[in-house]
């Protein structure tokens, strides 16, 4: 009988796998693997989230009682994001991503089976509460544009993370439409009023699961580990000096981006409405937009690879102000604003997919995560205060009114940009 105990034997092999050195070759083909794999799972999440959302204030609206509080169905899906994120990002560091992922999709899993359960019951509490949930769902969404970046280079970073944010398209676009079927198959299978469509959430979910678990192999995030402590000159591939000020700016980017466009964004409908716009013409717009939002992302992520992070945040802040001028000068023209917001649906995928980018590469290898983490947080928590507070001054000044106070937001990432260049230039690798 062997003398090495379990424990010993386990540290041996993780001693032999960090000794181990990964080649360039290698890490390549894990790479393309892990983005093909991330793309497929934001596909299902994005199934799973769309379908979700789409019922979602209206089961708040009807098991309330009041219309006023269809609003904090989408609330609670956005603060469960904002309070999941930070705890993933650090069970993703000291366990890898596809336990981080795995995990927010299987919390999001019971939280979409409690829907349901909440439904039956009649209970408004708990169906708020299990929302709360679903975001953790978002939250791993989200997270799976870093992993994409975890392996990435230089020359792909922006391109990798933008096309795994591209194939969230596919999800969001079908998911609202399997409204209809979902309600038949469950109404013949017996399920409460609206929520057949989560059928399709629950497999949607559970097939995501499955690929993580068994397609994310080896996890990126701890491969990078493994390279960062075997061969540090390999690892400058993907791994740069820390650079603080430069991650701080693209962390601000990015929640500004998202306050920007969902302030806009979410009080358009309620616009349209007060200005005799049918239902079909407000849904129209909002499609463009969300197309906006993610269609064109691999175009703005190699863009960032090819003349740079900030100057490509800059061109989204440029999308940004465009839209907020549109939206205020044209407030009274249904076109004016459709096409505001396409054009806010294309800042935020410029200043998203670029952002986004310049955060990983500006952060060491152990602090990517944390700061991460921290990113989705502010950006959900900025997008939800957005929202709330852009009901207010919509009431106030009136929908032009509310797009050019948002523009604050714009004008001051834009005279922060200076600081992310220089930060970025010196962290930039010589030669």
């Amino acid at each position: 009988m062997s003398g090495i105990s379990p424990d010993a034997a386990t540290d041996a092999a993780g001693a032999e796998a960090t000794d181990h050195t990964v080649s360039p070759a290698e890490v390549a083909r894990v790479q393309r693997r892990t983005v093909w794999t991330l793309s497929l799972g934001q596909v299902l999440g994005g199934l799973a989230f769309g379908a979700t959302l789409s019922l979602g204030a209206v089961l708040a609206a009807e098991l309330s009682g009041d219309e006023a509080f269809s609003g904090l169905a989408a609330a609670a899906v956005t603060l469960g994001t904002a309070v999941t994120a930070v705890p993933l990002a650090r069970l993703a560091r000291s366990r890898g991503r596809r336990l981080s992922l795995t995990v927010g999709m299987a919390i999001a899993l019971v939280g979409v089976v409690l829907v349901v359960v909440a439904v039956a019951a009649g209970s408004f509490p708990l169906l708020l509460g299990s929302f709360l949930l679903v975001g953790a769902g978002q939250a791993a969404n989200l997270q799976s544009r870093f992993a994409a970046a975890d392996l990435a280079t230089d020359t792909t970073r922006g391109r990798d993370l933008s096309i795994v944010v591209w194939a969230t398209t596919i999800g969001a676009v079908l998911g609202p439409n399997l409204t209809g079927p979902g309600e038949l198959i469950g109404d013949a299978v017996g399920m409460p009023p609206l929520t057949g469509p989560y059928l399709f959430t629950v497999v949607a979910q559970l097939i995501a699961i499955a690929v993580y678990l068994t397609t994310l192999r080896p996890d990126p995030l701890l491969l990078a580990q493994r390279v960062v402590a075997a061969a540090p000159k390999t690892a400058t591939a993907f791994v740069k000096p820390d650079s603080p000020v430069a991650a701080r700016y693209a962390i601000f980017a990015i929640a500004a981006a998202h306050g920007t466009m969902v302030s806009v964004m979410a009080m358009t409908p309620v616009h349209l409405l007060h200005h005799g716009a049918s239902l079909a013409i407000i849904g129209l717009t909002l499609s463009l937009h969300i197309a906006g939002m993610y269609a064109l992302s691999p175009v703005f992520g190699i863009l960032a690879d090819r003349v740079g992070r900030v100057p490509t945040i800059l061109v989204g802040q440029a999308l940004l102000a465009a839209a907020l001028l549109t939206a205020s000068f044209g407030a009274e023209s249904t076109v004016a604003v459709t096409v505001a917001l396409i054009l806010l649906g294309l800042g935020w995928s410029a200043s998203t997919v670029a952002g986004s980018t310049l955060l990983t590469e500006a952060s060491s290898e152990e602090r990517r995560t944390r700061r991460q983490g921290f990113s989705d947080f502010a950006m959900s928590i900025v997008g939800a205060g957005g929202a709330i507070l852009a009901g207010l001054v919509l009431g106030w000044i009136g929908y032009g009114g509310l797009a050019l106070v948002v523009g604050v937001l714009v004008v001051s990432s834009l005279l922060l940009s200076p600081l992310g260049l220089r930060v970025a230039a010196r962290a930039a690798p010589a030669g």
